[in-house]
C-alpha cells in the first residue's frame, strides 16, 4: 500500500507532515471542482441529455469499490426487463487507434483498458471506450443499445443521466473525508444525498459515520459472492468448495483499488497464503512481476488481473470472479427504478 494511501484511510503518523502540505492543494481542488458543478448546474456548460436513458454508476472516493461488479449486475438486470444495454467506460490505462473505441473480442487491455476488456469477455455487450462519454454513447445507440450503463463517470457532467449510483466501500468509507490530494475524495459526503441510490460493499454503516445528517438517499448493502474459480490457460471452471479442498495453501496477487478486500476474501474461504503481493490498481502486468512464485503452488488473482495476463499466464494461474448479490427488498428497488425509465424516456 501506497504512503498516501495509509495516510488517506489508516490515520498513518506521516499525516502531521502530508495534510498540512497537501491541504493547499485540496482547497484549490474543491475551488475548481465545485466551479465546474455549479457551471454545469446553471448551464453556463452545455450538458447533452441523449435519447435512451443512462445509468452512472460512480463513487465519491478514489479506489476500487466495486463499480464493475455492479455493473455487471445492471448488464444482466436490464437483459432480464428486455433492455439491449450497453456499458461506456474511459478506459483507464488504454490506448486505442481511435475514440470512441467499440470493444471486440481482439481487443486487449492495452488497448481498451482492463475493465472494459472484462466486462466485454463476462457478459459479451457492446462497450465504448474513450473519454467523450456522450460520443461513446452515441456510437452504442447507433449499435441498437436502448440503455446506457456508464462504469464511472459521476462527475462528468456533460452527460445527463437518469439514474445515478454510488458504490462506497463499507469499509474504508471516506478515509480522512478530505478532498484530494489530503484525502481520498473527488467530492464531498454531501454528494450522497444527490445520487437516486448508495451503495455500501460488504458492509452497511451506521448513520452515525455519515457526515451529512440530509441523507434521505436508499442505501443498499452489496454483497460480492465467488461461488467458482477459473483456470487462465485452460480455461477450467471448477467449484470454489472443490478449489479449496485440491489447494489449502496459495498464493495471490492483487492489483486493484483495495487488494486487501481480495485477500481477505480467498482467507475468509480457508484458504492459506503463504505469499501475497499488491500492485497499484490498473498495474500493467509482465511476466518479471511474478518471478517470486513457483509453478508447484497455485497462484490466484482477481478476474480484472487475469484480463491482462492471458497472454503469457502458466498453468498454475487461477483467477476469482465475483458477483454482486443484493437482497430481495434491493433487487426489486432496482427493478422498480429501471422499469421507470421505461415510463419517462
Amino acid at each position: 500500500m501506497r504512503l498516501i494511501e495509509k495516510v488517506w484511510f489508516h490515520s498513518h503518523p506521516a499525516k502531521w507532515i502530508l495534510v498540512p502540505l497537501l491541504l493547499p492543494l485540496s482547497l484549490l481542488f474543491l475551488f475548481i471542482s465545485s466551479s465546474r458543478r455549479i457551471a454545469f448546474k446553471f448551464g453556463l456548460l452545455p450538458s447533452f441529455k441523449l435519447s435512451k436513458p443512462v445509468i452512472v454508476v460512480g463513487n465519491i472516493g478514489v479506489g476500487g469499490n466495486g463499480k464493475t461488479p455492479v455493473v455487471l449486475y445492471l448488464v444482466e438486470l436490464t437483459r432480464s426487463l428486455g433492455f439491449t444495454p450497453g456499458v461506456i467506460s474511459r478506459g483507464y490505462g488504454g490506448q486505442a487507434p481511435y475514440y470512441p473505441y467499440l470493444v471486440n473480442e481482439h481487443s486487449t487491455p492495452s488497448q481498451a483498458g482492463d475493465e472494459p476488456v472484462l466486462i466485454y469477455q463476462r457478459c459479451q455487450v457492446p462497450v465504448a471506450v474513450g473519454s467523450g462519454r456522450i460520443a461513446s454513447a452515441r456510437l452504442l445507440i447507433s449499435q441498437g443499445c436502448d440503455i446506457i450503463i456508464s462504469d464511472d463517470g459521476l462527475q462528468h457532467y456533460r452527460l445527463q443521466r437518469d439514474i445515478e449510483l454510488i458504490i462506497v466501500d463499507g469499509k474504508r468509507l471516506f478515509g480522512n473525508g478530505l478532498l484530494l490530494p489530503a484525502g481520498p475524495l473527488r467530492e464531498g459526503q454531501w454528494r450522497l444525498s444527490n445520487s437516486d441510490l448508495v451503495i455500501y460493499n460488504g458492509v452497511q454503516p451506521t448513520t452515525k459515520h455519515i457526515l451529512t445528517t440530509d441523507n434521505v438517499t436508499p442505501s443498499l448493502l452489496l454483497n460480492l459472492q465467488a461461488t467458482h474459480i477459473c483456470n487462465l490457460k485452460s480455461r477450467e471452471r471448477i467449484a470454489l468448495t472443490d478449489f479449496v479442498t485440491a489447494h489449502d495453501k496459495v498464493n495471490a496477487i492483487a492489483g486493484i483499488g483495495a487488494p486487501q478486500r481480495f485477500f481477505d476474501t480467498l482467507t475468509a474461504h480457508k484458504l492459506q497464503l503463504l505469499n501475497q503481493q499488491s500492485f497499484v490498481d490498473h498495474h500493467k502486468f509482465s511476466l518479471s512481476d511474478f518471478s517470486q512464485f513457483g509453478d508447484d503452488i497455485a497462484l490466484l488473482m482477481t478476474e480484472k488481473d487475469a484480463v491482462k495476463c492471458q497472454g503469457f499466464c502458466k498453468d498454475n494461474w487461477w483467477y476469482l470472479p465475483v458477483d454482486a448479490q443484493f437482497n430481495d427488498k434491493d433487487t426489486q428497488l432496482f427493478t422498480d427504478k429501471i422499469k421507470k425509465l421505461t415510463e419517462e424516456n
